[in-house]
Protein backbone atom coordinates (compact mmCIF):
# COMPACT_ATOMS: atom_id res chain seq x y z
CA UNK A 1 0.00 0.00 0.00
CA UNK A 2 1.47 3.77 -0.86
CA UNK A 3 -0.02 7.04 -0.51
CA UNK A 4 0.74 9.63 -3.11
CA UNK A 5 -0.02 13.09 -2.88
CA UNK A 6 1.31 16.54 -3.44
CA UNK A 7 2.07 19.59 -1.17
CA UNK A 8 3.05 22.42 -2.71
CA UNK A 9 4.30 21.42 -5.99
CA UNK A 10 6.56 19.08 -3.66
CA UNK A 11 5.39 15.10 -4.51
CA UNK A 12 5.59 12.89 -1.75
CA UNK A 13 4.80 8.64 -1.98
CA UNK A 14 4.97 6.94 1.61
CA UNK A 15 5.49 3.41 1.30
CA UNK A 16 3.05 2.30 4.67
CA UNK A 17 4.31 -1.09 5.87
CA UNK A 18 7.68 0.22 5.21
CA UNK A 19 7.55 3.56 6.30
CA UNK A 20 10.05 4.58 2.86
CA UNK A 21 9.08 8.06 1.80
CA UNK A 22 9.99 9.47 -1.33
CA UNK A 23 10.52 12.95 -2.90
CA UNK A 24 9.35 12.07 -7.09
CA UNK A 25 8.88 14.19 -9.93
CA UNK A 26 5.70 14.63 -11.65
CA UNK A 27 6.52 11.67 -14.52
CA UNK A 28 7.56 8.99 -11.63
CA UNK A 29 4.61 10.31 -9.42
CA UNK A 30 1.94 9.33 -12.14
CA UNK A 31 4.00 6.47 -12.74
CA UNK A 32 3.70 5.55 -9.28
CA UNK A 33 -0.03 5.49 -8.77
CA UNK A 34 -1.02 3.36 -11.37
CA UNK A 35 1.71 0.86 -10.90
CA UNK A 36 -0.01 -1.57 -9.20
CA UNK A 37 -3.19 -1.47 -10.96
CA UNK A 38 -1.25 -2.05 -14.66
CA UNK A 39 0.99 -4.03 -16.69
CA UNK A 40 4.65 -2.13 -17.36
CA UNK A 41 3.63 -2.43 -21.29
CA UNK A 42 0.17 -0.83 -20.58
CA UNK A 43 2.14 2.23 -19.17
CA UNK A 44 4.56 2.53 -21.28
CA UNK A 45 2.17 2.63 -23.96
CA UNK A 46 0.00 5.52 -22.06
CA UNK A 47 3.18 7.75 -20.51
CA UNK A 48 5.67 6.90 -23.72
CA UNK A 49 3.90 9.82 -25.45
CA UNK A 50 4.02 12.10 -22.74
CA UNK A 51 7.30 11.70 -20.99
CA UNK A 52 9.33 9.52 -23.64
CA UNK A 53 9.68 5.77 -23.88
CA UNK A 54 13.18 6.14 -22.62
CA UNK A 55 11.83 7.77 -19.32
CA UNK A 56 9.22 5.80 -18.45
CA UNK A 57 11.02 2.74 -18.82
CA UNK A 58 13.46 3.88 -16.42
CA UNK A 59 11.09 4.77 -13.91
CA UNK A 60 9.45 1.54 -14.30
CA UNK A 61 13.11 -0.16 -13.61
CA UNK A 62 13.69 2.59 -10.51
CA UNK A 63 9.85 0.91 -8.99
CA UNK A 64 10.89 -2.44 -9.09
CA UNK A 65 14.06 -1.94 -7.50
CA UNK A 66 12.23 -0.33 -4.98
CA UNK A 67 9.53 -2.77 -4.58
CA UNK A 68 12.50 -5.63 -4.54
CA UNK A 69 14.14 -3.84 -1.60
CA UNK A 70 10.75 -3.08 0.33
CA UNK A 71 10.96 0.44 0.01
CA UNK A 72 7.40 0.45 -2.40
CA UNK A 73 4.37 -1.76 -2.60
CA UNK A 74 5.77 -3.36 0.54
CA UNK A 75 4.17 -6.09 1.88
CA UNK A 76 2.09 -6.16 5.65
CA UNK A 77 4.51 -6.19 8.13
CA UNK A 78 2.15 -8.97 9.93
CA UNK A 79 0.58 -10.99 7.13
CA UNK A 80 -1.00 -13.31 9.52
CA UNK A 81 -2.74 -10.75 11.88
CA UNK A 82 -1.47 -9.67 15.18
CA UNK A 83 -1.85 -11.74 18.79
CA UNK A 84 -1.32 -8.89 21.64
CA UNK A 85 0.46 -10.94 24.32
CA UNK A 86 -1.77 -12.23 26.76
CA UNK A 87 0.19 -10.48 29.56
CA UNK A 88 1.75 -7.13 29.89
CA UNK A 89 3.52 -4.45 32.28
CA UNK A 90 1.85 -1.25 33.19
CA UNK A 91 4.40 1.41 32.49
CA UNK A 92 2.97 4.77 33.03
CA UNK A 93 0.62 6.06 35.52
CA UNK A 94 -1.84 9.31 35.33
CA UNK A 95 -2.09 10.16 39.06
CA UNK A 96 -5.52 12.60 39.55
CA UNK A 97 -3.87 14.39 42.00
CA UNK A 98 -7.45 16.56 42.29
CA UNK A 99 -10.64 16.24 41.34
CA UNK A 100 -11.31 20.08 41.47
CA UNK A 101 -10.12 22.99 39.36
CA UNK A 102 -9.61 26.65 39.88
CA UNK A 103 -10.54 27.54 36.51
CA UNK A 104 -14.38 26.38 34.78
CA UNK A 105 -13.56 25.53 30.97
CA UNK A 106 -16.52 25.13 28.95
CA UNK A 107 -15.08 22.09 27.05
CA UNK A 108 -13.95 20.71 30.02
CA UNK A 109 -14.38 16.64 30.17
CA UNK A 110 -13.67 16.13 33.76
CA UNK A 111 -17.23 17.95 34.38
CA UNK A 112 -14.75 21.61 35.24
CA UNK A 113 -12.42 19.32 37.67
CA UNK A 114 -14.71 16.70 39.60
CA UNK A 115 -15.25 14.34 36.78
CA UNK A 116 -18.62 14.16 37.97
CA UNK A 117 -18.32 13.01 41.22
CA UNK A 118 -17.43 14.75 44.69
CA UNK A 119 -14.57 17.01 44.47
CA UNK A 120 -11.47 16.11 46.25
CA UNK A 121 -7.66 15.87 46.68
CA UNK A 122 -5.77 12.68 46.70
CA UNK A 123 -4.36 11.84 49.88
CA UNK A 124 -0.56 11.28 50.64
CA UNK A 125 -1.50 7.09 51.16
CA UNK A 126 -3.23 6.67 47.63
CA UNK A 127 -0.56 8.34 46.75
CA UNK A 128 2.22 6.35 48.04
CA UNK A 129 0.07 3.44 47.37
CA UNK A 130 -0.03 4.09 43.25
CA UNK A 131 3.84 4.53 43.45
CA UNK A 132 3.70 1.16 45.02
CA UNK A 133 1.37 -0.34 42.17
CA UNK A 134 3.35 1.05 39.43
CA UNK A 135 6.94 -1.09 41.13
CA UNK A 136 5.10 -3.98 41.50
CA UNK A 137 3.25 -4.06 38.63
CA UNK A 138 6.33 -2.59 35.87
CA UNK A 139 8.04 -6.05 35.98
CA UNK A 140 11.56 -5.76 34.72
CA UNK A 141 10.87 -2.44 32.96
CA UNK A 142 13.75 -0.06 33.61
CA UNK A 143 11.58 3.23 32.34
CA UNK A 144 8.38 4.05 34.51
CA UNK A 145 6.26 7.21 34.06
CA UNK A 146 3.95 9.18 36.63
CA UNK A 147 1.69 12.13 35.49
CA UNK A 148 0.06 14.32 37.51
CA UNK A 149 -3.15 15.74 36.21
CA UNK A 150 -6.70 16.97 37.91
CA UNK A 151 -8.17 19.20 37.67
CA UNK A 152 -5.51 21.06 39.05
CA UNK A 153 -3.16 18.97 40.54
CA UNK A 154 -1.40 21.84 42.03
CA UNK A 155 -3.96 22.52 43.96
CA UNK A 156 -2.21 19.44 46.16
CA UNK A 157 1.05 20.49 45.68
CA UNK A 158 2.20 18.91 49.07
CA UNK A 159 1.47 15.31 48.26
CA UNK A 160 3.09 16.11 45.20
CA UNK A 161 6.04 17.35 46.72
CA UNK A 162 6.21 13.92 48.62
CA UNK A 163 5.01 11.91 45.61
CA UNK A 164 8.02 12.56 43.79
CA UNK A 165 10.56 12.17 46.57
CA UNK A 166 9.00 8.81 47.30
CA UNK A 167 8.73 7.74 43.53
CA UNK A 168 12.56 8.62 43.20
CA UNK A 169 13.55 6.61 46.21
CA UNK A 170 10.81 3.98 45.33
CA UNK A 171 12.80 3.62 41.92
CA UNK A 172 16.28 3.32 42.98
CA UNK A 173 15.29 0.52 44.99
CA UNK A 174 13.59 -1.18 42.27
CA UNK A 175 16.67 -0.37 39.56
CA UNK A 176 14.24 1.55 37.69
CA UNK A 177 14.43 5.18 36.33
CA UNK A 178 10.96 7.48 36.80
CA UNK A 179 9.63 9.90 34.91
CA UNK A 180 7.33 12.94 36.07
CA UNK A 181 4.89 14.80 34.03
CA UNK A 182 3.08 17.50 35.50
CA UNK A 183 -0.29 19.07 33.31
CA UNK A 184 -1.21 22.47 34.52
CA UNK A 185 -2.91 25.71 33.54
CA UNK A 186 0.08 27.37 35.47
CA UNK A 187 -2.31 29.89 37.80
CA UNK A 188 -0.49 28.46 40.75
CA UNK A 189 2.62 27.88 39.22
CA UNK A 190 4.58 30.27 41.46
CA UNK A 191 8.67 30.65 42.34
CA UNK A 192 8.45 28.04 44.75
CA UNK A 193 6.84 25.68 42.38
CA UNK A 194 9.02 26.75 39.42
CA UNK A 195 11.79 26.17 41.91
CA UNK A 196 10.95 22.36 42.43
CA UNK A 197 10.28 21.23 38.88
CA UNK A 198 13.61 22.91 37.83
CA UNK A 199 15.64 21.31 40.66
CA UNK A 200 13.45 18.01 39.98
CA UNK A 201 13.81 17.70 36.60
CA UNK A 202 9.77 17.38 35.69
CA UNK A 203 8.31 17.75 32.79
CA UNK A 204 5.58 20.06 32.37
CA UNK A 205 2.76 20.75 30.20
CA UNK A 206 1.25 24.20 30.21
CA UNK A 207 -2.68 24.96 29.27
CA UNK A 208 -3.67 28.13 27.39
CA UNK A 209 -5.42 27.72 24.24
CA UNK A 210 -4.02 30.78 21.95
CA UNK A 211 -4.81 34.51 21.40
CA UNK A 212 -6.76 36.71 24.59
CA UNK A 213 -9.96 35.87 23.53
CA UNK A 214 -10.47 32.33 22.53
CA UNK A 215 -8.75 31.45 25.50
CA UNK A 216 -10.85 33.45 27.88
CA UNK A 217 -14.15 32.28 26.20
CA UNK A 218 -13.34 28.68 27.17
CA UNK A 219 -11.49 29.20 29.89
CA UNK A 220 -12.64 31.81 32.56
CA UNK A 221 -12.16 31.47 36.54
CA UNK A 222 -15.68 30.20 38.55
CA UNK A 223 -16.34 34.38 38.14
CA UNK A 224 -16.32 34.21 34.88
CA UNK A 225 -13.86 36.43 34.00
CA UNK A 226 -11.26 35.66 31.75
CA UNK A 227 -7.93 33.89 32.58
CA UNK A 228 -5.58 34.77 29.54
CA UNK A 229 -3.86 37.64 31.27
CA UNK A 230 -2.45 35.89 34.58
CA UNK A 231 -2.08 32.84 32.98
CA UNK A 232 0.27 33.91 29.95
CA UNK A 233 2.48 35.87 32.61
CA UNK A 234 2.93 32.83 34.79
CA UNK A 235 3.65 30.97 31.60
CA UNK A 236 6.69 33.43 30.17
CA UNK A 237 7.79 33.60 33.77
CA UNK A 238 8.46 29.77 33.90
CA UNK A 239 9.23 29.13 30.26
CA UNK A 240 12.05 32.01 30.30
CA UNK A 241 13.10 31.18 33.89
CA UNK A 242 16.38 28.98 34.44
CA UNK A 243 13.98 25.96 35.90
CA UNK A 244 12.20 25.17 32.53
CA UNK A 245 13.33 22.35 30.74
CA UNK A 246 11.12 19.76 29.02
CA UNK A 247 7.41 21.83 28.49
CA UNK A 248 4.56 21.58 25.96
CA UNK A 249 2.26 24.51 25.71
CA UNK A 250 -0.97 22.35 24.95
CA UNK A 251 -4.40 24.29 23.55
CA UNK A 252 -8.05 23.29 22.40
CA UNK A 253 -9.52 24.77 19.32
CA UNK A 254 -13.44 24.75 18.85
CA UNK A 255 -15.63 25.49 16.50
CA UNK A 256 -15.13 28.86 17.94
CA UNK A 257 -11.13 29.53 16.36
CA UNK A 258 -11.67 27.38 13.46
CA UNK A 259 -8.69 29.36 12.62
CA UNK A 260 -6.18 27.99 15.27
CA UNK A 261 -3.42 28.24 12.68
CA UNK A 262 -3.55 32.00 14.50
CA UNK A 263 -3.56 30.66 17.98
CA UNK A 264 -0.52 28.92 16.83
CA UNK A 265 1.06 31.67 15.30
CA UNK A 266 0.44 33.27 18.50
CA UNK A 267 1.84 31.34 21.14
CA UNK A 268 5.01 31.45 18.70
CA UNK A 269 5.28 34.83 18.48
CA UNK A 270 5.30 35.00 22.32
CA UNK A 271 8.32 32.82 22.58
CA UNK A 272 7.61 29.18 23.00
CA UNK A 273 9.12 26.95 21.04
CA UNK A 274 7.33 23.58 22.04
CA UNK A 275 3.63 23.79 21.07
CA UNK A 276 0.57 21.88 20.72
CA UNK A 277 -3.00 23.21 20.12
CA UNK A 278 -5.51 20.03 19.23
CA UNK A 279 -9.38 19.93 18.15
CA UNK A 280 -11.99 19.50 20.57
CA UNK A 281 -13.38 16.43 21.00
CA UNK A 282 -17.43 17.13 22.30
CA UNK A 283 -21.03 16.01 21.37
CA UNK A 284 -23.08 17.65 18.83
CA UNK A 285 -25.27 19.28 21.34
CA UNK A 286 -22.33 21.85 22.38
CA UNK A 287 -21.98 24.82 20.69
CA UNK A 288 -18.11 24.48 20.36
CA UNK A 289 -18.08 21.05 18.63
CA UNK A 290 -16.41 20.67 15.30
CA UNK A 291 -18.44 19.44 12.86
CA UNK A 292 -18.41 17.47 9.35
CA UNK A 293 -18.77 20.95 7.70
CA UNK A 294 -16.07 22.86 8.76
CA UNK A 295 -13.36 19.97 7.61
CA UNK A 296 -12.24 21.65 4.88
CA UNK A 297 -11.47 24.58 6.72
CA UNK A 298 -9.71 22.64 9.12
CA UNK A 299 -7.20 20.84 6.41
CA UNK A 300 -6.84 24.22 4.96
CA UNK A 301 -5.70 25.92 8.35
CA UNK A 302 -3.14 22.95 9.01
CA UNK A 303 -2.32 23.20 5.56
CA UNK A 304 -1.53 27.12 6.58
CA UNK A 305 -0.25 26.05 10.02
CA UNK A 306 2.58 23.79 8.05
CA UNK A 307 3.42 26.98 5.35
CA UNK A 308 4.03 28.82 8.64
CA UNK A 309 6.23 26.41 10.29
CA UNK A 310 8.62 26.04 6.99
CA UNK A 311 8.83 29.68 7.26
CA UNK A 312 9.84 29.81 10.78
CA UNK A 313 12.80 27.17 10.25
CA UNK A 314 14.09 28.70 7.49
CA UNK A 315 14.42 31.80 9.36
CA UNK A 316 16.56 29.87 11.89
CA UNK A 317 13.10 29.86 14.23
CA UNK A 318 12.16 26.59 14.50
CA UNK A 319 8.82 25.34 16.33
CA UNK A 320 8.23 21.91 17.78
CA UNK A 321 4.57 21.12 16.94
CA UNK A 322 3.36 18.17 18.62
CA UNK A 323 0.90 16.73 15.99
CA UNK A 324 3.77 17.26 13.10
CA UNK A 325 6.03 15.19 14.97
CA UNK A 326 7.42 12.30 12.90
CA UNK A 327 9.96 9.98 13.35
CA UNK A 328 10.35 8.00 9.91
CA UNK A 329 13.57 6.28 11.30
CA UNK A 330 13.63 5.69 15.27
CA UNK A 331 9.93 5.62 15.56
CA UNK A 332 7.39 3.63 18.19
CA UNK A 333 7.87 0.04 17.83
CA UNK A 334 5.43 -1.69 15.62
CA UNK A 335 3.25 -3.05 18.26
CA UNK A 336 3.30 0.71 19.64
CA UNK A 337 1.91 1.40 16.20
CA UNK A 338 -0.36 -1.07 16.54
CA UNK A 339 -2.19 0.01 19.56
CA UNK A 340 -1.59 3.67 20.24
CA UNK A 341 -1.27 5.00 23.84
CA UNK A 342 -1.74 1.78 25.45
CA UNK A 343 -4.83 3.28 27.82
CA UNK A 344 -5.98 0.07 30.19
CA UNK A 345 -2.97 -2.24 29.19
CA UNK A 346 0.07 -0.53 30.25
CA UNK A 347 -1.25 2.99 30.76
CA UNK A 348 -3.99 3.70 34.01
CA UNK A 349 -5.61 6.66 35.63
CA UNK A 350 -5.61 6.59 39.33
CA UNK A 351 -8.63 8.67 41.13
CA UNK A 352 -8.18 10.37 44.32
CA UNK A 353 -10.14 7.59 45.80
CA UNK A 354 -7.31 4.96 44.62
CA UNK A 355 -9.27 3.43 42.02
CA UNK A 356 -7.84 1.97 38.38
CA UNK A 357 -9.47 3.38 34.57
CA UNK A 358 -7.81 2.28 31.75
CA UNK A 359 -7.11 6.28 31.02
CA UNK A 360 -8.12 9.92 32.01
CA UNK A 361 -10.88 10.41 29.73
CA UNK A 362 -12.84 6.99 31.62
CA UNK A 363 -12.50 8.13 34.86
CA UNK A 364 -15.92 7.74 36.53
CA UNK A 365 -17.34 4.95 34.16
CA UNK A 366 -17.96 2.45 36.50
CA UNK A 367 -17.97 -0.25 33.66
CA UNK A 368 -14.43 0.93 33.27
CA UNK A 369 -13.21 0.42 36.64
CA UNK A 370 -10.31 -1.80 36.61
CA UNK A 371 -9.08 -2.56 40.35
CA UNK A 372 -8.12 -0.36 42.57
CA UNK A 373 -4.03 0.54 43.61
CA UNK A 374 -4.52 -1.54 47.28
CA UNK A 375 -6.57 -4.35 45.98
CA UNK A 376 -4.69 -4.75 42.69
CA UNK A 377 -6.22 -5.11 39.02
CA UNK A 378 -9.30 -7.11 37.68
CA UNK A 379 -8.47 -7.66 34.44
CA UNK A 380 -11.71 -7.99 32.73
CA UNK A 381 -11.80 -4.50 31.04
CA UNK A 382 -8.20 -4.99 29.71
CA UNK A 383 -9.49 -7.75 27.47
CA UNK A 384 -11.25 -5.00 26.16
CA UNK A 385 -8.06 -2.83 25.02
CA UNK A 386 -6.00 -5.93 24.31
CA UNK A 387 -8.01 -6.35 21.44
CA UNK A 388 -8.18 -2.47 20.19
CA UNK A 389 -5.48 -2.91 17.58
CA UNK A 390 -5.76 -1.78 14.12
CA UNK A 391 -5.55 -4.96 12.70
CA UNK A 392 -9.37 -5.45 14.58
CA UNK A 393 -10.03 -2.17 13.74
CA UNK A 394 -12.43 -2.81 9.91
CA UNK A 395 -11.83 1.26 9.23
CA UNK A 396 -7.64 0.86 9.58
CA UNK A 397 -7.34 -2.23 7.15
CA UNK A 398 -7.44 -0.07 4.06
CA UNK A 399 -6.37 3.70 5.77
CA UNK A 400 -2.55 4.43 4.64
CA UNK A 401 -2.02 6.12 8.09
CA UNK A 402 -3.02 3.75 10.75
CA UNK A 403 0.46 2.80 11.29
CA UNK A 404 0.86 6.48 12.61
CA UNK A 405 -2.36 7.34 14.35
CA UNK A 406 -2.70 3.41 15.91
CA UNK A 407 -6.20 3.80 14.97
CA UNK A 408 -7.11 6.95 17.12
CA UNK A 409 -8.19 7.27 20.72
CA UNK A 410 -9.97 4.78 22.63
CA UNK A 411 -12.39 6.77 24.42
CA UNK A 412 -13.21 9.11 21.33
CA UNK A 413 -14.36 5.95 19.40
CA UNK A 414 -16.00 5.02 22.48
CA UNK A 415 -17.93 8.03 23.10
CA UNK A 416 -18.82 8.81 19.42
CA UNK A 417 -19.50 5.45 18.37
CA UNK A 418 -19.48 3.27 21.62
CA UNK A 419 -17.39 0.78 19.84
CA UNK A 420 -13.22 0.90 20.54
CA UNK A 421 -13.08 -1.08 17.63
CA UNK A 422 -14.81 1.42 15.35
CA UNK A 423 -12.48 4.64 15.28
CA UNK A 424 -13.97 8.71 15.47
CA UNK A 425 -14.60 9.71 11.88
CA UNK A 426 -13.54 13.15 12.28
CA UNK A 427 -10.63 12.27 14.30
CA UNK A 428 -9.47 10.21 11.68
CA UNK A 429 -9.73 13.14 8.49
CA UNK A 430 -7.18 15.80 10.39
CA UNK A 431 -5.37 12.72 11.62
CA UNK A 432 -4.06 12.17 8.09
CA UNK A 433 -4.39 15.77 6.90
CA UNK A 434 -1.68 16.36 9.65
CA UNK A 435 0.13 13.30 8.96
CA UNK A 436 0.77 15.03 5.21
CA UNK A 437 1.54 17.82 6.76
CA UNK A 438 4.35 16.68 8.87
CA UNK A 439 5.94 14.30 5.92
CA UNK A 440 5.80 17.53 3.93
CA UNK A 441 7.59 18.98 6.47
CA UNK A 442 10.28 16.80 7.17
CA UNK A 443 11.00 16.25 3.34
CA UNK A 444 11.87 20.01 2.90
CA UNK A 445 13.59 20.92 6.17
CA UNK A 446 16.09 17.65 5.47
CA UNK A 447 16.97 19.72 1.80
Amino acid sequence: MIHAFTFDGTNIVLDVNSNAVHVVDEPAFNIIKEYAGATGGELVEKYAPVYGPDVVREILREVDELKNKGLLFSGDPLPGGYRPPEEGVVKALCLHLAHDCNLRCRYCFAGQGDFGGDRGLMSLEVGRAAIDFLMQTSGGRRHVEVDFFGGEPLLNRPVLFDLVQYGRFRAREAGKEIKFTLTTNALLLDREMQRFIGENDLAVVLSIDGRPGVHDRMRPFPSGEGSYRRVMERIKQFVHSPYCGEYYIRGTFTRYNLDFSEDVRHLAEAGFEHISVEPVVAGADTGYALRDEDVPVLLEEYEKLTRYLLGRHRQGRPVDFFHFNIDLEDGPCLPKRLTGCSAGLEYLAVTPGGDLYPCHQFVGRQDFRMGNVFEGLNSNPACFFREAHIYNKNACGQCWAKFHCSGGCHANALAFNGNLLEPYRLGCLLARKRLECALYLKVCTQK
